[in-house]
């Protein structure tokens, strides 16, 4: 059923006239009165009008896309490929049918997150765009599918750049998942490849489904090759930033000194740990190699070059935003699976003999 002015009126004991003042922000209300409007509009998910254009429509020219941190190029390239497509649009229309694509930065938080999406939602957006991995935490994960489903029941279209879909969830147009679980598998059979058997891991936030695949990648490939002692000890969570690395590998350091290589969460990560690396006085890859993960663009710049693997992010971004605006046809089933590519550059090496 939908919600209307007036049940937001009977649920803050006030009067229609006042909710659409506090809304519309156009007239003086008591701060008490505004917060008990306000919190029936959010107990009662009540979806505003959105700009008058929209009102004769289902839904506006707005397009959504929500990123952990826009000043990570992870999020950035994908973020900014999807737009291009979403901007791009040719048709009939006002301005030639273009959509305004609109980054919303959460910052990682998941009431931030949902937030955006409540806005959205009341703006009537065509299309959102979620980027990145998933926050594992079940009642956060109930949350987002029913906030999704009540998106997509608005009409509209809701694409998975990069994360998995829900679980039980049908309210998505598609889900572009990268396949972080073979990438780092291979990433650590070839330094297993190259002599490694003592490697620390310093991993993303642990709540997080890309952290998680990622890790669990990497100890697929110890376990099949005999190692699996030590894997918790010699593994380190932490945000994904430069700092984290840094710390995260002094720790490894200290708990095992013996280490011969070190595989970074992703690439930001990875040159923190060389930063930490050379401060110790170690050489890389001479006294110990270093791996990282996603291939940004400064990966293969750095020196020694980053080795890495490579999720084409321009690509599935720009494959989000088509499916956002009904451009591309879904994959089969509504999910599809983007490979990792390996690349070998000079920061391994096989270990240091003796």
């Amino acid at each position: 059923m939908t919600v209307t002015l007036a049940d937001v009126a009977a649920r803050a004991r006030v009067s229609p006239a006042t909710v659409s003042r506090v809304l519309n922000g156009n007239y003086p209300v008591a701060a008490s009165t505004r917060e008990r409007v306000l919190r029936a509009v959010d107990e009662l998910d009540y979806v505003l009008n959105g700009p008058a254009s929209s009102l004769a429509a289902a839904t506006s020219d707005l397009v959504g896309i929500l990123v952990n941190d826009i000043a990570d190029p992870f999020f950035g390239i994908m973020a900014g490929a999807a737009q291009t497509e979403i901007g791009g649009q040719e048709g009939a229309g006002r301005a030639g049918g273009e959509k305004l694509a609109v980054v919303c930065n959460t910052g990682g938080s998941p009431e931030r997150e949902l937030t955006y999406l409540t806005l959205l939602q009341r703006q009537r957006a065509a299309a959102v765009v979620l980027t990145g991995g998933a926050l594992e935490d079940p009642d956060h994960i109930e949350a987002m599918a029913a906030k999704l489903a009540k998106l997509a029941d608005a009409g509209t279209r809701v694409v998975l750049c990069g994360r998995p879909p829900l679980p039980g969830s049908d309210a998505i147009v598609a889900a572009l998942t990268f396949d972080n679980r073979g990438g780092a598998r291979r990433l650590t059979e070839h330094l297993l490849t190259l002599g490694h058997r003592r490697i620390g891991y310093v991993a993303g936030p642990a709540e997080r489904t890309t952290t998680r695949h990622r890790l669990e990648g990497h100890r697929a490939a110890l376990a099949a090759a005999g190692i699996d002692e030590d894997q918790d000890r010699l593994t380190v969570h932490g945000p994904y930033a430069r700092r984290s690395g840094y710390d995260a590998t002094l720790e490894l350091l200290r708990r095992d000194p013996a280490l011969t290589a070190i595989v970074a969460a992703n690439d930001t990560v990875a040159l923190g740990a060389c930063a930490a690396l050379r401060d110790q006085g170690l050489r890389i890859p001479g006294d110990i190699s270093v791996a990282g993960f996603d291939d940004l663009p400064f990966s293969v710049d750095a020196v020694p070059a980053l080795t890495t693997v490579r999720l084409p992010l321009y690509e599935a971004g720009a494959r989000a935003g088509r499916l956002a605006m009904g451009k591309e046809a879904p994959p089969p089933g509504g999910i599809a699976t983007i490979g990792a590519e390996l690349m070998a550059r000079s920061s391994t090496a096989p270990p240091r003999k003796g």
